[in-house]
């Protein structure tokens, strides 16, 4: 897995040493001497990771961090602060800031290599994720892409600790305090249950069970749709480096080691929820996309973007499998005169009324999508042309049957509908003619005085 890894110290001699190990692991590997330096670098061009010295003229590291973590355009890479410093207090000074994590000099090789390879695959994550926001060029998109700021996300939080020692359980509970919802699990098995069913916003998993692998548990989570994302705080012991890091590879993406700093503790879990809450936003943002692109924003039904896409799956499948399908093309009679007595208000008013009436009188495996303007298609599977004849007639005569309000002062208006119905055709058909068939059947209906359902030619 390759990278572009930016590597921040005023000693050479440290980046060169940074830069061998790095190289060797096949990253690219830029260094600046500076803070100033590195945002600049951060600025102009992608980064994946930083590993950022925090003793430094100037810019410290802490300084650097906190600049990096509050713009929207280099909030999401992940930071590592390299550092001489082995105070608690430092560490969780450059964790307030956002930093991601915090090796201390001399760094060891395996903690750094894992460390950088679990960062490297959130980061690829993210930047997949902040892709498919930009390119909608949504109103507001700056906001959907700012980090969370730092002391955001823990106070509602809800948290899932597996550990069976009761000492331990009780200590991370006392951490905690009331700085979110704590649901305790002894049982590896059954927590692993919990993960998937409870609504979580993080896991903590001990790392010594008496007779189970904790490991297994995160190898399953991450392979499960529903909890691939959400963070898991490894609790280890002193001593248990290889496992620390054979939990890295597998996506966990923290850990701490005992005795618990409570400070350390809460400023991690700040930093693990912070980023689920950056990320959920962005697939919130991915999926409200989606549903723009293939949803008509008046009616809420489907579009034609959407439409043409199914309907040519949904024309297939039926071929296939020789399974009716039919096609019912809809147009509500002189909207224009209701335009131009009402207003487009009110002739939003009824396209909106039309459309819910619709929905009361289709199912849901039929598709009903806003074509254009006043023309409406539902596309009805496994629906034989007999069949859609009666459907059609019972929508019609929904229509008929009851005036549209076109204003909150009670105005309202009779409306019709003239439909034309097309079936797939046992042999030599296509969507292109299917579609051909229903626009003629609806020409036929209009030309035949309206408010009519007409069945295109077999």
């Amino acid at each position: 897995m390759t990278a572009r890894i930016l590597v921040v110290d005023d000693v050479p001699a440290n980046v060169k040493l940074l830069e061998a190990r790095l190289s060797a692991e096949y990253y690219e590997v830029v260094t600046a001497s500076d803070g100033y330096e590195a945002l600049e670098i951060c600025d102009t061009s992608n980064v994946d990771v930083i590993l950022l010295d925090v003793m430094m003229p100037g810019l410290d590291g802490f300084e650097v961090c906190r600049r990096l973590k509050t713009s929207p355009s280099t909030a999401h890479i992940p930071v590592i602060l390299v550092t001489a410093l082995d105070q608690d207090s430092d560490r969780i000074t450059g964790l307030n800031f956002g930093a991601d994590d915090f090796l201390t000099k001399p760094v060891n090789d395996l903690q750094l290599l894992a460390r950088v390879k679990s960062l490297v695959r959130l980061k690829n994550l993210t930047d997949e994720l902040r892709l498919r926001v930009a390119t909608t060029r949504d109103v507001g998109l700056e906001s959907i892409l700012r980090f969370p700021a730092g002391g955001e996300g823990l106070k509602n939080a809800r948290i899932l600790l597996i550990d069976e020692r009761p000492e331990s359980v009780e200590r991370i509970r006392r951490i905690l305090g009331d700085q979110g919802s704590v649901d305790v699990q002894t049982d590896p098995q059954m927590g692993f249950i919990d993960a998937i069913q409870g609504n979580h916003d993080c896991l903590i998993i001990a790392s010594n069970f008496a007779a189970f692998d904790p490991l297994r548990i995160c190898a399953q989570l991450r392979s499960l749709d529903n909890t691939r994302s959400l963070p898991i705080v490894l609790v280890a012991d002193q001593g248990e480096e290889t496992l620390i890091r054979r939990a890295l590879e597998l996506g966990v993406n923290d850990y701490l080691i005992r005795p618990l700093n409570p400070n350390e503790l809460l400023a991690r879990l700040r930093t693990q929820l912070r980023r689920k809450a950056y990320h959920d936003g962005l697939r919130a943002s991915v999926v409200k996309t989606y549903e723009l692109a293939v949803t008509d924003s008046l009616t809420g039904l489907h579009n034609r973007l959407y439409l043409e896409t199914h309907l040519a799956t949904l024309f297939k499948r039926a071929v296939d499998r020789q399974r009716p399908l039919s096609i019912l093309m809809t147009d509500i009679d002189r909207f224009k005169l209701i335009n131009d007595t009402h207003g487009h208000d009110g002739g939003d008013e009824v396209l909106r009324e039309f459309a819910r009436r619709l929905r009361r009188n289709v199912r849901g495996s039929d598709l009903a999508s806003r074509y254009g303007g006043e023309e409406f298609f539902i596309v009805m599977p496994d629906t034989d042309a007999a069949l859609a004849a009666i459907v059609a007639e019972r929508i019609r005569r929904e229509v008929a049957s009851t005036p549209f309000a076109v204003n909150q002062l009670g105005t309202s208006v009779p409306v019709t509908i003239s439909i034309g119905i097309a079936s797939v055709m046992p042999k030599d058909d296509n969507v292109q003619s299917l579609l051909k068939r229903a626009d003629e059947a609806l020409y036929g209906a209009k030309a035949s005085g309206r408010n009519k359902v007409v069945s295109a030619a077999a």
